[in-house]
């Protein structure tokens, strides 16, 4: 009757966080990175010199909107961008790319979210650090 559910460790999220922060380096980008859990508790947060503060809370912001959504953040500023702009009333709702949902095998088992330079290169060093987790999860 009890579900069998994947969960994410901190050993994951350092290395998860780690690729992430080897794609902002290779572009000479400073960003903070957040790995938060499924519940969209923070795991590890991780900020780069001379990354401006703001980013710190919005990378936790991405992160957790990613994961209490169930879908990347790049996703909710389409609906936006498409004028579901009610979508900006609901609690946690971060329209801007740069979170991204952490997955195995169809679970979702947390989400990474970064801030620091422009959405979309936000969105790719989230996407590096995905993309770890996919490599590392599967054997």
């Amino acid at each position: 009757m009890l579900a069998t559910k994947k969960s994410l460790t901190l050993a994951a999220a350092k290395r998860i966080a780690d690729a992430a922060e080897q794609e902002a380096i290779k572009n000479k980008w400073n960003v903070v990175m957040a790995v938060v859990d499924d519940g969209g508790h923070l795991v590890l947060l991780q900020r780069m010199d001379n990354t401006q503060l703001a980013s710190v809370d919005v990378a936790i912001q991405k992160a957790k909107g990613a994961a209490m959504f169930k879908r990347n953040t790049k996703a909710l500023e389409e609906i936006v961008l498409g004028g579901r702009t009610v979508m900006m009333t609901l609690k946690g709702v971060v329209p801007v790319e740069g979170g991204v949902l952490l997955e195995v095998d169809g679970q979702t088992v947390g989400a990474i979210g970064v801030s620091g330079v422009t959405s979309p290169q936000d969105g790719q060093i989230a996407k590096a650090g995905a993309d770890e987790l996919a490599k590392f999860a599967k054997g």
